[in-house]
């Protein structure tokens, strides 16, 4: 159970629900992305959050590929799934039935649920897009994994669709939505590989030790779908972090 509770506890920190031992009472500590809760401010917000401002491995980054590897490749088994759908106040969510994973370095991932940031959280050499999806992962032992996608304004995308059509307008409990699935990896660009690095959590409390698997290559919404999830997200980005000597492997 212990074990369970984690996977859950980290995961939903790295969405942007941020639950810590001192915080039970009343909940969670307040933070968001302006004002005196905003990024700058996260590690000050309470002690559970101090690695928001003295961690070394910190998310997002700018990626730049600094070494060309034989990595190991990223072997997905992601299957079609009910679509459950929440907006937790920081940002907008679908929840995934257990059975899809990735494997790699021959350790195996279950996915959890994939999440959006308006502009994107990471930057790509020095560039900033205007969408990012973060498909989430967890290990049986409770270590983390993030597929990250880039996403260019350019065509329609009928997974964004889906997400966009039946998005609550403000914070909700999750909702499976009668009729409709989802499957990730019709959205993950399947060529060009990953660049792979060493971060955190880009939500307070800024765990440290998380797998960032970034596509090289990006894929595409449409600019309305794009403004759709920004009026209810707003801007929902955490800014670049320091690399602090981290290689990117390409």
């Amino acid at each position: 159970m212990k074990k369970i509770a984690l996977i859950s506890v980290m995961a939903m920190a790295l969405s942007g629900v941020a639950c810590t031992s001192n915080d039970v009472k009343d909940n969670k500590v307040s933070w968001g992305y302006t004002g005196t809760t905003a990024a700058i401010h996260w590690g000050d917000l309470s002690s559970e959050f101090a690695t928001c401002k003295t961690g070394k491995e910190q998310s997002p980054i700018d990626i730049i590929p600094m070494v060309d590897i034989a990595q190991s490749e990223i072997q997905f088994d992601y299957h079609t799934s009910p679509m459950t759908i929440l907006n937790n106040g920081h940002t907008v969510q679908v929840n995934f039935d257990k059975g899809s994973s990735i494997a790699f370095k021959g350790k195996t991932f279950n996915l959890l649920q994939v999440h959006f940031h308006t502009p994107s959280e990471n930057f790509l050499m020095g560039e900033s897009y205007p969408l990012e999806a973060h498909f989430v992962h967890a290990s049986d032992a409770g270590d983390l994994a993030v597929v990250a996608v880039l996403i260019n304004e350019g065509q329609a995308s009928d997974f964004v669709q889906k997400v966009v059509d039946h998005m609550p307008s403000s914070k909700s409990e999750a909702k499976t939505i009668e009729g409709v699935t989802v499957n990730g990896l019709n959205f993950i660009p399947s060529q060009d590989g990953h660049l792979g690095f060493k971060g955190s959590l880009t939500t307070p409390p800024c765990t440290e030790g998380v797998q960032w698997l970034m596509m090289k290559a990006q894929t595409t919404a449409s600019k309305a779908q794009i403004d759709a999830l920004n009026s209810v997200m707003q801007e929902n980005n955490r800014p670049v972090q320091s690399l602090n000597g981290r290689v990117v492997h390409k």
